[in-house]
């Protein structure tokens, strides 16, 4: 299999890493989501919440390979030019789906994510033909940031 940055990737994931129990639905009257928690990674499922003519993610990303990766509070490598969550809007569907700040994107819908710039993922992110996004995401690198904040 070869790996090309910004195209689909069928398989990222261990699979024995992801077939751990602790798969959980969460539904309200307005969208629902899933979350499959693995060692590293998560999936999270978020379905778009309508208004009006647009399809709501509730949350915002920064990052890609054109911005300053000094600038990303997000990474403790500051080499790091990947997609991160910058906000998450409170009841939201991201929040709802399990979606934090500091997550880093890894996949959306299948489509690697890791050598994008800041619009494309954006474009991926926003498509109006998709009510459900699928990310896989990674918290590595901020619960790492939070342990080092605290012992400092």
């Amino acid at each position: 299999m070869s790996y090309i940055p910004g195209q689909p990737v069928t398989a990222v994931v261990d699979r024995k890493r992801d077939s751990l129990p602790g798969a959980f639905l969460l539904q309200t009257t307005h969208h629902s989501a899933v979350c499959r928690q693995t060692k590293d990674t998560q999936r999270v499922e978020i379905h778009k919440l309508r208004q009006g003519e647009n399809l709501i993610l509730g949350f915002s990303i920064g990052g890609g390979i054109d911005q300053d990766p000094t600038q990303n509070p997000f990474s403790e490598d500051k080499t790091d030019k990947g997609i991160y969550v910058t906000r998450v809007t409170d009841g939201g569907p991201a929040e709802i789906a399990g979606l934090q700040i500091g997550d880093k994107i890894m996949q959306v819908n299948g489509w690697d994510m890791t050598m994008v710039t800041h619009d494309q993922a954006r474009k991926r992110l926003t498509k109006r033909n998709e009510e459900v996004v699928r990310l896989l995401v990674t918290r590595h690198s901020l619960q790492k940031a939070v342990q080092q904040s605290m012992m400092s």
